[in-house]
């Protein structure tokens, strides 16, 4: 018997996407990594932002989503969030809930200065690469 090609203009589900990512997907090691390696860098990344003043979307989401653009060859910070925006597994590697709306573009553009001028991107592949150094 052939189905019906029902429509679902909604989208309800209980089921998280930290269930829906498979548990031996290799993105689950690497994030595991990272925020550990980011959580040895929290002191440093509160002295890049001021104290008082609006709050920033958090330097972490930034980080990990800088790094996926990296691994999966993102072309640009625009098509970053194109993916950011529909792609399950993207929000879930960020941190971004599946209803949370994606940054504008020029976040990363105003960011990137401020990361770059902290060696942020250094000191967190020192914290990744050092403990799977051999003694």
């Amino acid at each position: 018997m052939r189905g019906d090609d029902k429509q679902q203009l909604g989208i309800f589900s209980y089921v998280s996407a930290e269930q829906r990512v498979p548990q031996d997907h290799p993105l689950r090691v690497i994030r595991t990594l990272v925020d550990e390696a980011l959580v040895g860098l929290s002191a440093h990344l509160d002295t890049l932002y001021a104290k008082l003043g609006r709050p920033s979307i958090a330097p972490e989401k930034l980080i990990r989503a800088l790094l996926l653009q990296a691994l999966y060859s993102v072309r640009s910070e625009r098509q970053l969030m194109e993916q950011l925006d529909y792609n399950l597994l993207f929000r879930w590697f960020v941190g971004l809930n599946p209803d949370e709306p994606v940054w504008d573009v020029t976040v990363f553009t105003k960011n990137r200065e401020r990361l770059i001028a902290g060696e942020v991107s250094e000191r967190l592949l020192l914290a990744v690469v050092e403990p799977a150094q051999l003694p």
